[in-house]
């Protein structure tokens, strides 16, 4: 009788033992975001964690997210740095849990790929067990996808999800905001996760720039300055809530300040932020030159150097910029809240950038 060879998954582009070698290399990173809530391993169906541990709380509520990188992975995977979007992912989700003033307890991810290489899938989950630590928050699972034949081999994304706990009463937002609050912006350190497709179009397409190409005003390649990793705020503004009294947070995100700041503002009342008080970093400039992108359209998709705000009584301004300036965050009063009137959003830019 003739042999015949029949189909396999691996045949199909699915490679079973290099998944299970990805598992053991990041199991190492895995390890080091571990809280004491944890219970288990990594290789479980599901991550678990200890709800005990919310007793303290009077009434806890749970805050969840999910999110992703974006185009910004077309990035890494051109330059081959696998281990910096982990903490854009982390900073995505786990910045966003704590705007209501949660605390990150766990996270999830979800890395799916072309084709599974055991080093870059661990790379990537090293930088999310990274970002985890730098967040406080634990990494107790995830999943990692082959899909061949709708991925190239070296295509990949990456997402993921967590969840917080705020005291019922601590909840920010909103509700808390009061006319004559202050805004105090923080700093971010660079484009962060969003906007990448304008960013990639500009000066890849119409600039016709490389990502090896050194550029003058970033004292790195263009790669470097693009690859430049989230800012991850969380503990940042958790030490806020506990020195000194805050109303809201907002995560400038997609969409940019002006809209994320308005999300977090009352009907009646309004937020001015004066962009005097800071210079946009070189990278904003450099693609607005390259583009001829009107400053409007740059700061609907662009951070424009501020990362995150909070908004404070203005009895808690000096307390609040000094717990950030001892936690190494630039941070500095750039606006404040009035009277709605008739104005028709809830929070504008008004003046021109400092040079």
């Amino acid at each position: 009788m003739s042999e015949t060879t029949g189909a396999s998954y691996a045949a199909a582009g699915v490679d079973i033992d290099a998944g299970d070698r990805a598992v053991e290399l990041m199991k190492e990173w895995v390890k080091k975001t571990q809280r004491p809530e944890v219970l288990g391993g990594l290789g479980g169906f599901a991550g678990l964690f200890d709800a005990s541990a919310l007793k303290r709380y009077e009434r806890p509520l749970l805050a969840s997210a999910t999110d992703g990188v974006g185009t910004k992975v077309d990035i890494a995977r051109r330059m081959g740095v696998y281990d910096t979007i982990g903490h854009d992912l982390v900073a995505m989700v786990m910045d966003d849990i704590v705007v209501c003033g949660a605390e990150p307890l766990f996270m999830t991810d979800y890395i799916c790929v072309g084709k599974v290489q055991p080093e870059r899938v661990a790379g990537i989950v090293k930088g999310i067990a990274e970002g985890c630590v730098l967040a406080g928050t634990a990494l107790v699972g995830g999943e990692t996808a082959e899909h061949p034949g709708l991925l190239g081999p070296d295509d990949f994304d990456v997402a993921g999800a967590g969840t917080g706990v705020v005291e019922a009463d601590r909840l920010l937002g909103p509700d808390r905001i009061r006319t004559g609050d202050v805004v105090v912006a923080m700093a971010s350190s660079g484009l962060h996760s969003n906007g990448y497709s304008l960013v990639r179009h500009v000066l890849f397409d119409r600039a016709g720039m490389s990502l090896e190409q050194q550029v003058e005003e970033f004292g790195r390649t263009l790669g470097e300055e693009l690859l430049e990793p989230t800012k991850i705020y969380s503990l940042d503004c958790l030490a806020l809530t506990r020195t000194t009294e805050v109303h809201a947070f907002s995560h400038i995100t997609g969409g940019g300040l002006a809209a994320n700041l308005a999300r977090v503002i009352p009907d009646g009342l309004h937020a001015v932020v004066d962009r005097s008080t800071w210079t946009p970093g070189a990278v904003f400039d450099l693609v607005g030159r390259a583009g001829d992108v009107e400053r409007l359209e740059l700061e609907k998709t662009l951070n424009m150097g501020v990362g995150m705000m909070a908004v404070v009584p203005a009895e808690s301004v000096e307390v609040a910029l000094t717990t950030l300036a001892d936690r190494g965050v630039d941070a500095w009063v750039a606006g404040e809240i009035i009277e709605r009137g008739d104005r028709a959003t809830g929070a504008e830019l008004t003046g021109d950038y400092a040079s």
